[in-house]
């Protein structure tokens, strides 16, 4: 028996497993056992999703053909098999008759970050080019959006760890600002185990005591939405102990003094009072960081999922520049990539104002680029669009997208506001969704397409360190289940446009490499020879004699003038704040047990039986206070929606704070889906609540 390196297909460590064959499955397809590999992120190591993902590729829930509705125009009539000619039938029919009325860009896709790089470029081309529309954006808008516009407008590039995970091993002092790996990616914290194992010392920022929070040297627990003034204030008492580092400063950044400036407000008891952490606290943070080197700062979700989350990610950016951190050995900042595609995903297409390589869709000589590579007059190609949310929000209104075909992605559950989601879906004039599962989004649609699994197809992913990995297939898909990047092709024959596309992976990707030259994401250099030879590629890496690059900004930076820029940045209240009626906060985030909207680790039975059910996290001084124990049910009620969850006890969250994980619907009935004003983000991380035992329902 013949077995397959290839990679988990949950989050962005992408971590190494070996698939060998085994007996048929209960579908009658060939299965296959799924065990570790010794690949340089994971090291032999899995977590329960990457050790139980085999067993979605047999589940009785899967999607092994078309469905379309009973009655078409009709999604309240039930959905039934069909054949692959008649679903394209009415896809085409519905973009045809929606581009006559109402004009190109009333079609649009929305894809997802755990597409291979040939899938995000092919639907990022095959929206400009087959349906010359400029109405795509991707659920990574949701992740990594600003701490990806902090980077680039700062660092020149954004490659969420700009040096190997390994490095994080070597650290002396390690800060994790909104970071919970422990339960979000286990694997990487054999890293963190290790580097304190040799006496490092690590500090965790977040509202609750996490795994991640329990084994640190200390914990920060300040109120979300206040992250920005932590970081504002840290940098004040590096500047008045003379901690920071002039000589880095005048050698390798500018705008300094600006930041320097705006610092002053905010003095260690004004930030003690904003965000709840003592100044002794702050202090000592600050201390290790600039004297207990090497030091590294790294920021996630809990730092950037707020209306001000670029300018957040920019303030610990700014501390980092500060110490001197940035570009030193086993030092610097980075950034935790969540989806396992997610950067990749945002590097050659898929988000609306990019094109492939990083390269920017308003910038005329990237456009005459990548169309070079496309074969198409540049001026076919459509101006940037709108993002994630604003394109939701839009669906079926006037200038709005009116066909939207959504693929690797649930909506339903992972976008803020999601009652108004429903809402905008249902207005729609027609919906198409891929997926493996009827998630919550399929279950919607006029017509649902099965698609391969990760196991079933060739292709790269690129994880969180910026390694450029393949993905190989280990068995094939069931017969009537067709690869994204074959549907996407054979769409684009049916609307005239397939001499343009091909199914071909490699021929995909190569002609990705040609795309990406010379851009910000050069892949120019890697081939899937490379990828086996060297167990992963770093890009940039702009020729195949080039070694690829692990770590960035050793010698300068890639702005014009080849240093970091300073960004002057200044707190600002988060966009909801408690109230007389909705007087607590809301944080969102991750269980160890499932992934994103739960569409498929929902569906596992080892997973469900660890955690069946979503649980808010709340103090026991607040759950006294409203006559809630451990256990019972509770109704938690924002201004856009209702969730029901049943109560978990814990002093490790503060007592003004309520915690829900995103995995179910419900949580995001909540949140609040104001946008930061640079990256787009919605603002996740903070929105105000109230909450009653379910039985009683008053407040």
């Amino acid at each position: 028996m013949t077995a397959t390196q290839t990679h988990c297909p949950y989050c962005a460590l992408q971590c190494g497993m070996t698939l060998t064959p085994e007996l048929p499955t209960r579908l009658g397809m060939p299965g296959v056992r799924l065990e570790p590999a010794e690949f340089p992120v994971n090291r032999g190591g899995l977590c329960a999703k990457g050790f139980t993902a085999a067993d979605l590729l047999d589940h009785p829930d899967r999607l092994l053909t078309p469905l379309v509705r009973k009655e078409p125009g009709n999604r309240d009539s039930p959905l039934r098999e069909a054949s692959w000619e008649e679903a394209y039938e009415r896809i085409v029919t519905a973009i045809r008759d929606s581009q006559e009325e109402f004009g190109l860009d009333s079609v649009g896709a929305f894809g997802g970050g755990g597409l291979t790089n040939e899938k995000a470029y092919a639907l990022g081309k095959f929206v400009r080019v087959a349906l010359r529309s400029s109405a795509i954006d991707y659920n990574g808008r949701f992740c990594m959006s600003s701490a990806a516009t902090a980077a680039n407008r700062s660092l020149g590039i954004d490659r969420g760890l700009p040096f190997p995970l390994a490095d994080v091993a070597e650290a002396r002092t390690v800060l994790l600002v909104g970071a919970n790996p422990a339960d979000a990616m286990p694997p990487s914290m054999q890293y963190l185990d290790t580097g304190r194992a040799n006496g490092a010392k690590h500090i965790v920022v977040d509202p609750r005591r996490t795994n991640t929070a329990n084994g640190a040297h200390l914990h920060l627990q300040p109120l979300p939405g206040t992250d920005l003034v932590l970081a504002n204030g840290m940098l004040h008492i590096a500047i008045r102990e003379g901690w920071v580092d002039e000589a880095y400063i005048a050698e390798r950044t500018e705008g300094f003094p600006a930041v320097r400036s705006a610092t002053n407000s905010y003095w260690p008891e004004r930030v003690e009072r904003l965000t709840g952490v003592p100044e002794a606290q702050l202090r000592e943070t600050v201390r290790l960081l600039a004297t207990e080197g090497p030091s590294m700062i790294l920021t996630a979700r809990g730092a950037e999922q707020h209306s001000n989350g670029t300018d957040t990610a920019q303030a610990w950016l700014n501390l980092a520049l500060a110490l001197g951190l940035v570009g030193r050995p086993f030092s610097g900042y980075g950034t935790i990539t969540g989806q396992g595609n997610g950067q990749g995903g945002r590097e050659h297409g898929q988000k609306a104002d990019q094109l492939p390589g990083y390269r920017r869709l308003d910038d005329p000589a990237a456009r005459a680029h990548v169309a070079g590579v496309w074969g198409v007059d540049p001026d076919e190609l459509p101006r940037p669009g709108v993002s994630a949310y604003e394109m939701i929000d839009g669906l079926g209104a006037e200038g709005g997208v009116k066909v939207l075909w959504v693929l690797a992605s649930n909506i339903v559950v992972s976008a803020p506001h999601s009652n108004n989601v429903v809402d905008k879906l249902r207005r729609l004039d027609f919906l198409v969704v891929s997926d493996i599962f009827l998630s919550e989004t399929a279950g919607l649609a006029d017509v649902v397409l099965p698609t391969a699994q990760w196991a079933e197809e060739e292709g790269t992913m690129t994880n969180l360190e910026g390694r450029v990995i393949r993905r190989k297939m280990a068995l094939p898909p069931p017969p009537l289940v067709k690869s994204d990047l074959t549907v996407l092709t054979e769409l684009a024959g049916h609307l005239g446009r397939g001499e343009f596309f091909t199914d071909e992976p490699r021929v995909v990707f190569e002609e990705l490499r040609r795309a990406s030259a010379g851009g910000i994401a050069d892949y120019a250099g890697i081939s899937y020879e490379r990828i086996e030879s060297e167990q992963g590629v770093f890009w940039p890496c702009p020729d195949e004699e080039h070694p690829g690059t692990p770590r960035l900004f050793a010698a300068s930076f890639p702005t014009a003038s080849g240093r970091a820029r300073f960004v002057r940045v200044d707190h600002r209240d988060a966009a909801e704040l408690p109230d007389s009626t909705f007087p607590y906060v809301l944080t969102t985030g991750r269980n160890m047990q499932q992934y994103q909207s739960g569409n498929q680790t929902r569906r596992v039975r080892a997973l469900t039986v660890a955690l069946p059910e979503p649980r808010a996290e709340i103090h026991p001084d607040l759950a006294r206070r409203h006559g809630i124990a451990d256990g019972d049910l509770v109704e938690l009620r924002s201004r856009r929606g209702a969730a029901t969850l049943r109560a978990r006890l814990s002093d490790g969250i503060r007592p003004d704070t309520v915690f829900a994980p995103f995995h179910w619907p419900g949580a995001n009935a909540l949140t609040n889906p104001a946008l930061d004003p640079h990256s787009k983000m919605p603002a996740f991380k903070v929105c105000a609540i109230a909450l009653a035992k379910a039985e009683d329902g008053s407040f």
